[in-house]
């Protein structure tokens, strides 16, 4: 007991972990599957033609219990889906992973030996669950994933992972899976590449899997987002596969087949080990300016809807567009927030002009 207290010691902090688990598997570390197991023939059809197109992919994933927004919706087949899963792994040879919501889920799929289990978004916003899940896991060795929390929370995150390293759970890693936002935007889940990083940057141990399924929504922008990930460093990338994605029970519409799964690998460009940190450091950059712009161009459409609502206000009550003081109170409010920020109040002024420009014609044609 004593030795095994000693060498427990040493992984006392998630800086501390070593995670060899996935030094095991080729870089860019690919996870596919159907987002929901429905039959026996789904599953070994769809791991049959992923493994005919000879890509590289080690790890079949496949939902077995599915936790859905609204009641009455598919909820997943249940534990017959980790006999399955056990097929999938016979036939083909490929390793299996599941999603894992209560102690009951980790149960069956531990008994089924599945050798790769996550938590989920909606199970890691929740740090009883999470607890519960950990204390079901206690000292197992297979790797445990975790997508991040559905909110934009990085504590959590990191709460989590820390409850399942009190449970003696040291093969860890985490999934980038987007998060929620009330504003309709391109993405199914918005990227917020800035809280990834920022994780990424305070535990480069830990590895780093990308989700692009479920912040696209949609099959258009896979590629483009796991190619962002692996650009700034991530291992590899969790895509859903499916037979026949428009006839899929859960997600259709971010789900590909097979053969599109093996072209979006064979695209993918993975940087080398020995790159220089310059070069990695100005991938990061370059994708936080993109996930800053992206963010403006939304703010400012959110701002000119508010324009039209006074433009429609103006209207109704006959006052005139402009107005000279509001305009002053504008600008000097941009110079002093200018000075604060340490930007140029000229750059500040131009780009305020802009937009206010801009909601100036929105009014007109109000």
């Amino acid at each position: 007991i004593e030795l095994a207290k000693v060498g427990f010691e040493k992984y006392m902090t998630l800086q501390d972990l070593e995670n060899n688990w996935v030094k095991e598997f080729p870089k860019p570390l690919i996870i596919a599957g159907p987002c929901s197991a429905e039959s026996e023939k789904q599953m070994l059809e769809t791991a049959k033609r992923i493994k005919e197109t000879n890509a590289e992919v080690p790890i079949f994933r496949a939902g077995i219990w599915k936790p859905r927004t609204k009641p009455n919706g598919f909820e997943g087949v249940g534990v017959i889906g980790l006999n399955w899963l056990k097929k999938v792994k016979e036939e083909y040879g490929f390793k299996t992973a599941t999603e894992v919501a209560n102690a009951h889920h980790v149960a069956a799929a531990l008994e089924a030996d599945v050798d790769i289990l996550w938590i989920g978004a909606r199970s890691t916003v929740n740090p009883f669950t999470v607890q519960e899940i950990a204390e079901a896991l206690k000292g197992t060795e297979k790797p445990v994933l975790v997508k991040n929390p559905v909110n934009p929370d990085l504590a959590l995150w990191i709460g989590a992972l820390e409850r399942l390293l009190g449970q003696e759970v040291t093969n860890l890693g985490v999934i980038h899976r987007g998060f929620s936002t009330y504003q309709k935007t391109k993405y199914r889940n918005i990227p917020n590449w800035q809280i990834a990083l920022d994780f990424k940057n305070q535990f480069p141990n830990i590895p780093m899997i990308v989700d692009p399924s479920h912040i696209c929504g949609n099959r258009t922008g896979l590629a483009a987002i796991a190619q962002e990930a692996l650009n700034v460093g991530y291992d590899g990338a969790m895509i859903e596969t499916h037979r026949n994605p428009d006839e899929a029970w859960s997600d259709a519409s971010q789900q590909i087949t097979p053969e599109v799964l093996a072209e979006l690998i064979n695209n993918l460009q993975v940087r080398n080990s020995d790159i220089s940190g310059f070069d990695d450091e100005m991938g990061r950059h370059r994708t936080l300016i993109s996930d800053l712009d992206f963010q403006l161009i939304e703010i400012l459409a959110q701002r000119m809807k508010i324009s039209e609502k006074i433009g429609t206000l103006k209207k109704v009550n006959n006052i005139a567009i402009f107005q000279p003081e509001r305009w002053k109170v504008i600008t000097e409010y941009a110079t002093q927030k200018a000075d604060e920020t340490g930007m140029s109040s000229e750059f500040i002024e131009k780009v305020f002009k802009a937009i206010h420009e801009e909601s100036i014609e929105v009014q007109n044609n109000i």
